[in-house]
């Protein structure tokens, strides 16, 4: 097989382009939005809120946003959610240069934005199949990680820099980088089937689910996710660690957001080159262990390297897990499933991500930041030892590709 290139597959290029873009965005608009509503009302449960309002509509929406991907064009369903975040992006600059902004002004334009998220996510991920034959799917996905987790690096360090001239301008420079990515892309040319427009019911909106609870190894590998990131997401308490923990400013927070980030990129870096080909099952099993040793090591440093450090290896681990998730979830789906599989995906990516920012939020604000973050981590690691027991399958899994 030839060496994985970009250059011969434009389409897939457009598309790594546009998700870089967006990505820079939303890395850069976290960091401002962490700690400015940190800075107005130094309650770790404001933190936690706004990871659940961005969860809401994706629990609401995101199934209906499946079968839309799967009955209509999937490039302006993505484009228009890029829109919607650009717009919700502008109010919040606009509202902080003219008012300075408050905690509820800040949740409401984070709402916007989290409706935006539950149309563009997982249309996003349904989208990349239709950019690259099934034989390099795993590598264009790990090319496509590497390139949203080189974002991920950059985006939190200019965000931390860029809060010093103030929060309006990070969320400015954000709205021309999801305008930028809206238009990308559009560009994007695709051959795809005409999808069916089979009417909407309760039935087809919900057939995500019972395709996924039809095949064992693809239900364990999105619940092992869901619950692991769930319990260990620590990144939510941030801004706490940075300024009163580590002792650090914005460009702290900055380095600390990013840090997960460099080791995702050296995964995914690799894996583009060198696609897992066998043990995958356990391979994902000990990615998702180390996730949360590494949580438990980061919830009790007081370095800003080891922590760095932690949260670095976290990132890499994974990484590893993501890129077998993903790939399993799209090469075991028909492509007039992979809006609705996709959604329910990332349903679960958003209750992993987002909840599990307010479980951290609210944890910290009942046991402290500390022990809210070693409980995660801890466990976490029980959940691998369960999840090893309730899916052998998944544990036994040799290929990507048929079993």
């Amino acid at each position: 097989m030839p060496p994985f290139s970009l250059r011969q597959h434009r389409p897939l290029a457009f598309f790594i382009a546009a998700r870089g873009a967006a990505t820079l965005a939303y890395q850069m608009a976290g960091v401002a939005v962490g700690w400015q509503i940190y800075g107005l009302t130094h309650r770790a449960l404001d933190l936690g809120l706004v990871g659940l309002v961005q969860f809401i509509p994706s629990l609401l929406l995101t199934l209906y946003v499946g079968h839309l991907a799967d009955r209509h064009d999937r490039r302006r369903i993505v484009s228009f959610a890029l829109l919607a975040e650009a717009a919700a992006l502008a109010g919040l600059a606009a509202t902080t240069l003219l008012h300075g902004g408050s905690r509820e002004t800040i949740l409401l334009f984070v709402l916007a934005i989290g409706i935006g998220r539950a149309f563009e996510y997982s249309t996003m991920l349904a989208l990349v199949p239709s950019l690259a034959e099934s034989e390099i799917l795993p590598q264009a996905i790990a090319a496509s990680s590497g390139v949203k987790q080189a974002a991920t690096i950059i985006g939190p360090v200019l965000g931390g820099f860029l809060y010093l001239a103030g929060p309006a301008a990070v969320y400015g420079i954000s709205f021309l980088l999801f305008l930028f990515a809206a238009v990308t892309i559009l560009c994007i040319r695709i051959r795809r089937i005409p999808p069916s427009r089979e009417p909407i019911s309760l039935q087809t909106v919900f057939a995500g689910i019972g395709f996924i609870r039809s095949r064992p190894v693809l239900l364990g590998a999105i619940s092992l996710d869901l619950f692991a990131v769930l319990l260990g997401g620590a990144t939510a308490l941030l801004p706490i660690y940075a300024r009163d923990i580590l002792l650090t400013g914005p460009e702290g927070l900055g380095l600390l957001r990013g840090a997960p980030a460099v080791g995702a990129l050296v995964a995914s870096l690799y894996l583009a080159r060198n696609p897992l080909r066998q043990k995958v099952g356990r391979v994902m099993f000990a990615a998702v262990a180390l996730f949360g040793a590494m949580t438990v090591v980061f919830a009790l440093s007081r370095s800003i390297l080891l922590s760095f450090a932690a949260l670095a290896i976290l990132g890499w681990a994974d990484m590893i897990s993501i890129v077998i998730r993903a790939s399993l979830i799209q090469l075991e789906t028909p492509d007039e499933m992979r809006g609705r599989v996709s959604a329910v995906n990332a349903i679960f990516v958003s209750s992993s991500n987002e909840l599990g920012e307010f479980e951290s939020g609210l944890t910290a604000a009942w046991f402290g930041a500390v022990p809210a973050a070693l409980i995660g981590g801890i466990g976490t690691l029980v959940v691998v030892l369960i999840w090893i027991r309730l899916f052998p399958d998944l544990l036994r899994r040799e290929r990507l590709q048929g079993g």
